[in-house]
C-alpha cells in the first residue's frame, strides 16, 4: 500500500508533511492534549499573541529534524532509512510535558525527582503511541532518541543541543507569536550545512555566522521574553498556587493515566474552584483568580547576578523572611524569584555546550576544527549563566516591599 501523506499549513514552515504513522500518532488523545498546553505558559498575559502550543511546536521540530536528516543522508553521512525515526523522535520530544510546561515540572520535582522526559518515556512505551510506532519501527529506539539517549550522538544532537531542531523551531515560533524581533534564524542554511564528524553533529565553517546569529537570538529572547519581569510575574503566581494546592489536588502524585488528562485549562479550573477550608487553599484560589483576571504580582526589585553565583532554596527562604520582617508583612505576601539558565543550550548530556565542530572543505580535502565557545567572539560574551533575582508582591504592598527588598538585596 502506498504511503499516504498529509500536509499541514504552518505559519513558520509554510507546509509540514506527515506520513501515515505520524498522522496516527498526532490523532491520539495523548498527543492532541498538547494543543491545550501553551508553549510559553503565561506569556500571553504580556504578549497577547503567544497562544501557540506544544502541539504545533512538536510538528515544527519534526519538520526541521527531517530537514536535517535529509541533508545528512544526501551527503551519505547517515542512512536515509533513519530519517523517519529521527522525525518520530522529534515529534515526541515534548510528549511528557504537563500543564504550563516547565512550571508543572517544578511542582513535581518538589516531592519526587521526575522530569518531563521521564514521563515522556513512559507515555511512549506504555500508551497507544507505542503500539502505533511498533508497527513500523522499534519503539524503544524512538523512546531513547526522543530524550537524547540514542546510540548515535549526532542524531541526539539533531533533536536537542546547540544545533537542535528543538531550539530552531521554538525561537522562530516564539518570536513570531510574541512579535519579538530578536529571533532571526536561517534554519535552512544551518540544516543544509550539517556534517557528521566522529559521530557528532558538525557544521560547515561557512555557516558559522548563522550559528552566531542563532545564539544571539536565543540570548535576546531569554532577556526580552522568557525572563521578562511581567511574564515571570504570571509564572510565579501559577507556581505558588499549584504548590499551595498540591496536597489537596494531588498534582505531584498523579499516575500516568491521570497526568495525560491534564491541561492548562483543567489545572486552572481546579485552582480557581478550590474550597477555602484552610489558609493555603484560600491563598492558592485567590492567586489563581488574580492570575486569570490578570491582576499580576508587581516586581519591586530586580538584579542581574553576574558570574556563576546562584542561590539555594534556603537562601531564598531567608531573603523572603528578612524582607517580610523589614516590611512588617507576612511571608506569604513576599515572593522571591530567581530565573537561571545556561547562556549556551544544553547538550543531550544536560551539560552546557562548550564547543562546536566546524568542517572546512577545500579541493576535496576535509579539515575539522573543534572551536571552544569561548573562542567565538560574539558568542563568548554570553557564556556562563543568566541569573536574575527578583522580588514580587501584590499591588497594595508595593511600596513597603520595594523599600525592604532594596535594603536587603541591594548589596548582593
Amino acid at each position: 500500500m502506498k504511503n499516504q501523506f498529509l500536509e499541514i499549513t504552518d505559519p513558520i514552515h509554510d507546509f509540514i508533511r506527515l506520513n501515515s504513522t505520524e498522522q496516527k500518532i498526532i490523532d491520539t488523545s495523548v498527543f492532541q492534549r498538547l494543543r491545550r498546553i501553551k508553549q510559553l505558559s503565561g506569556a500571553h498575559l504580556t504578549y497577547p499573541g503567544a497562544q501557540h502550543t506544544r502541539f504545533e511546536h512538536s510538528l515544527g521540530v519534526m519538520h526541521i529534524a527531517g530537514m536535517a536528516g535529509t541533508s545528512l543522508a544526501s551527503k551519505k553521512q547517515m542512512p536515509g532509512t533513519d530519517i523517519d525515526d529521527i522525525r518520530l523522535a522529534a515529534l515526541l520530544h515534548d510528549i511528557g510535558h504537563g500543564p504550563f510546561s516547565h512550571l508543572f515540572e517544578e511542582v513535581l520535582q518538589k516531592k519526587k525527582r521526575i522530569t518531563h522526559e521521564q514521563i515522556g518515556k513512559e507515555i511512549i512505551l506504555k500508551s497507544e503511541i507505542g503500539d502505533i510506532i511498533s508497527k513500523t519501527t522499534d519503539k524503544k529506539k524512538i523512546n531513547r532518541l526522543a530524550v537524547g539517549e540514542g546510540s548515535k550522538q549526532f542524531e541526539n544532537e539533531i533533536i536537542s543541543g546547540a544545533l537542535s531542531a528543538d531550539m530552531m523551531d521554538y525561537l522562530l515560533r516564539d518570536g513570531y507569536f510574541t512579535g519579538a524581533e530578536h529571533a532571526k534564524i536561517d534554519h535552512n542554511r544551518i540544516t543544509n550545512s550539517f556534517e557528521v564528524y566522529k559521530n557528532k553533529l558538525a557544521l560547515q565553517s561557512s555557516a558559522l555566522v548563522n550559528f552566531e546569529t542563532m545564539m544571539i537570538s536565543r540570548f535576546q529572547m531569554f532577556k526580552a521574553v522568557y525572563f521578562h519581569k511581567t511574564v515571570r510575574a504570571g509564572e510565579v503566581m501559577l507556581l505558588e498556587a499549584m504548590s499551595l494546592a498540591d496536597d489537596h489536588l494531588g498534582l505531584s502524585s498523579m499516575n500516568a493515566q491521570e497526568y495525560v488528562k491534564q491541561t492548562d485549562d483543567t489545572i486552572l479550573e481546579k485552582l480557581t474552584s478550590l474550597p477555602e477550608t484552610n489558609s493555603e487553599l484560600k491563598a492558592a484560589k485567590k492567586i489563581a483568580n488574580d492570575y486569570q483576571d490578570r491582576k499580576l504580582f508587581k516586581c519591586v526589585f530586580e538584579k542581574t547576578i553576574s558570574g556563576k553565583k546562584t542561590f539555594g532554596k534556603n537562601t531564598l527562604k531567608q531573603f523572603r523572611a528578612d524582607i517580610a520582617k523589614k516590611s512588617k508583612l507576612a511571608e506569604n505576601q513576599i515572593f522571591i524569584d530567581t530565573t537561571t539558565t545556561h547562556s549556551m543550550p544544553l547538550a543531550p548530556s544536560k551539560k552546557e555546550s562548550s564547543s562546536i565542530i566546524l568542517i572546512k572543505k577545500e579541493g576535496g580535502k576535509i579539515t575539522p576544527q573543534i572551536i571552544p565557545i569561548s573562542k567565538i567572539p560574539l558568542v563568548s560574551t554570553m557564556s556562563g549563566k543568566m541569573n536574575i533575582l527578583r522580588a514580587y508582591t501584590q499591588q497594595k504592598n508595593r511600596n513597603k516591599v520595594e523599600i525592604a527588598a532594596k535594603s536587603i538585596l541591594g548589596e548582593l
